[in-house]
């Protein structure tokens, strides 16, 4: 049977144009200087890539070739020496921003801390020197599993320093997860934390890393940084303390100059088989594009303080905390703890406190932070915000109103990020000083990112039809492997169409020339024939004014193939019922059409996420049908919601 391609439900028509004293002063500020930039990337890849990286980045030996491309296998400035942490740290610390505050830093239990980029210099040099003393060289691989505290950030430059490839785990992940991952990059230190702080407990994570190498394994040294204070076993030879090693190493560490191809890091996404994918990317290429998208999507000035809320555990902490902000000089913000801790205004209060004027968080975070209520925001000076992001996941238009209105005082633009691991960098942002943005849609493509919809042909579809997303010319930040498994990366990303990488995502382009993520393919349900993003019916869900979250999933039917299940979390403690059930499901027929009326309602009030607060659906697809969990569960904040919705 040929296979349909997506059917696209839902419509937005709300606009919101850049406020005009915000386009006045941006980087990018007008619509002609938009197109003749996005037309040179596109036409002329190599010429404009090439400007870019000669003026955004400070090369040990320039660069004579551009791009070599033998599909699937990409090479970026292939002989061009070039080391991250110079470009992050020593440009800045050597010049006028010597003594300008790299890092503010707070913790949960409300410690505070701040390093300038002559300060983190310092400390990078050292720590860099630490790894040499433990036998670390370049190419080895080092696991990083840590909370968001300052060394996570100094641990991950001093490894780019000297040349080893890093693999950040993120500190949530349980011994498990972090065993698979080590032995999967055959790492040969592990630099933790004797543990963390999460909701006013201690995460207790020396003890996770010594459950993790009960098994045998290639771990030689275990470098451990006092946080809590807690006492934590210690194994002679094998494990020692960071502030001991720290206190006697040398203040200058000579950086490598590594070619622009050499591995930077292995960043690990979950698999639905269960063995997890080791992401690889390289140095030149993902540092241009990290540092252009920062500069350009973000707007970023010298007096900015940038707060991205993610852990440095996933790709947007890699990308949007460490390498583009401080490659650009900014003044970046870490926070450790959750949210709500201790009270659901924690993050108000920090924006308040710091003089926040760039505030970058998931859509996941948004509807929790509806779901505590206005009560929490109201009272707290948000004044110093002059910009907003979103990231992870597409966002339901009525969420992003309530960041707009509530968050934003419809004074500050939103930058709706699409982006994946693999991609390295933003590939689809409005533009703040430019680009007129609509509730739901990431707009358009960044320089340099040619995006296609395609059918299961690879034929371009019509304007609003749904279909595959495809990237069709390569970019310098794409992943060049799965590390270890290069018959994995062909088959994954490049096999569906060949010549084009597949995102795995849904989306639809408008008219208007935007683009509308579907969600996951594999999120997508056939009912009766027709293809229907999960996203959309979600947010028709979300608009209902007793919906906090919802998560929907194809679940087996007789007739129709597959019904519309609906997971749903009220707002404000509200119980669910038969009747309110009834309402949505009426809510989203009225909405989208009688094809997406749901078969079931389910009301919860917990859905399984991962700690960064990403919605497990596969789990819940398990659970509509009534069959046993498959796949790796180690990356879920709470394994234990999964009986309750099996019981309920």
């Amino acid at each position: 049977m040929q296979e349909k391609n997506i059917t696209s439900v839902l419509q937005e028509d709300r606009q919101f144009p850049p406020p005009k004293d915000f386009q006045n002063k941006a980087f990018i500020s007008s619509q002609e200087q938009y197109e003749k930039m996005w037309h040179f990337a596109k036409d002329d890849p190599e010429k404009f890539w090439s400007e870019q990286a000669r003026t955004l980045l400070t090369w040990e030996k320039p660069f004579t070739k551009v791009l070599e491309w033998t599909p699937p296998v990409a090479s970026w400035f292939g002989d061009g020496l070039i080391n991250a942490s110079v470009n992050c740290v020593d440009r800045h610390a050597q010049g006028a921003r010597r003594d300008k505050t790299a890092i503010i830093w707070e913790g949960e239990p409300g410690d505070q801390k701040s390093l300038t980029y002559r300060e983190l210099s310092i400390e990078v040099n050292k720590a860099a020197n630490v790894l040499k003393s433990l036998g670390i060289q370049k190419g080895d691989r080092v696991t990083i599993y840590m909370p968001m505290i300052c060394e996570l950030a100094i641990a991950v430059l001093a490894c780019a320093r000297i040349g080893a490839t890093h693999s950040v785990v993120f500190a949530g992940f349980s011994a498990e997860a972090l065993r698979e991952r080590n032995k999967d990059a055959k790492a040969k230190l592990v630099i933790t934390a004797d543990g963390g702080f999460r909701r006013g407990q201690v995460l207790p994570l020396k003890a996770t890393v010594d459950e993790s190498l009960e098994e045998p394994n290639t771990i030689e040294k275990v470098l451990v940084v006092r946080r809590t204070g807690e006492d934590v076993a210690m194994q002679p030879g094998r494990d020692v303390f960071w502030h001991e090693c720290m206190k006697d190493a040398s203040e200058e560490c000579e950086p490598e100059a590594l070619a622009s191809e050499h591995p930077l890091f292995i960043l690990y996404t979950s698999g639905s088989t269960g063995k997890p994918k080791g992401i690889l990317h390289t140095t030149g290429g993902y540092l241009l594009g990290a540092t252009l998208s920062t500069q350009c999507i973000f707007d970023l000035k010298e007096e900015d303080i940038y707060w991205c809320t993610a852990d440095i555990g996933w790709i947007t902490g890699h990308s949007y905390i460490v390498y583009g902000p401080l490659a650009n000089g900014a003044t970046i913000f870490m926070y450790e703890g959750a949210p709500n801790c201790p009270t659901p205004s924690r993050f108000w209060e920090m924006i308040e406190r710091h003089k926040i004027s760039i505030f970058y968080t998931a859509p996941t975070a948004i509807r929790a932070f509806i779901k505590w209520g206005d009560q929490h925001v109201d009272g707290h000076d948000l004044s110093s915000l002059r910009l907003l992001g979103t990231v992870g996941e597409p966002i339901n238009p009525e969420a992003w109103v309530w960041y707009h209105k509530k968050i934003g005082r419809e004074q500050c633009p939103i930058v709706d990020t699409w982006w994946q691991t693999e991609t390295g960098s933003i590939m689809i942002s409005p533009l703040p000083g430019v680009t007129p943005t609509v509730p739901g849609t990431a707009t358009k493509p960044f320089f340099g990112i040619v995006c296609e919809v395609v059918d299961h042909d690879g034929q371009p579809v019509a304007d609003g039809e749904g279909g595959y997303l495809v990237i069709t010319q390569p970019w310098p930040s794409m992943l060049r492997s799965i590390y270890g498994d290069a018959q994995r990366f062909q088959e994954t990303y490049w096999d569906k169409f060949p010549g084009f990488y597949f995102t795995g995502d849904g989306a639809r382009k408008d008219e208007n020339g935007n683009f509308w993520i579907l969600g996951r393919v594999d999120d997508v349900i056939n009912v009766s024939g027709h293809r229907l993003s999960t996203m959309e019916v979600e947010s028709s869900l979300v608009s209902h004014p007793f919906v906090a979250e919802a998560a929907v999933v194809g679940q087996p039917h007789e007739l129709k193939g597959e019904a519309i299940c609906c997971f749903v979390t009220l707002e404000g403690g509200r119980a669910g019922d038969e009747e309110l059930a009834n309402t949505l499901k009426e809510h989203v027929a009225h909405h989208i059409g009688a094809l997406a009326r749901p078969e079931a309602i389910r009301f919860t009030d917990a859905l399984p996420k991962t700690r960064s607060g990403k919605i497990m659906r596969r789990f819940l697809r398990d659970i509509a049908a009534g069959r046993a969990s498959q796949g790796d569960a180690t990356t879920l904040e709470d394994s234990g919601i999964l009986e309750t919705l099996r019981r309920g």
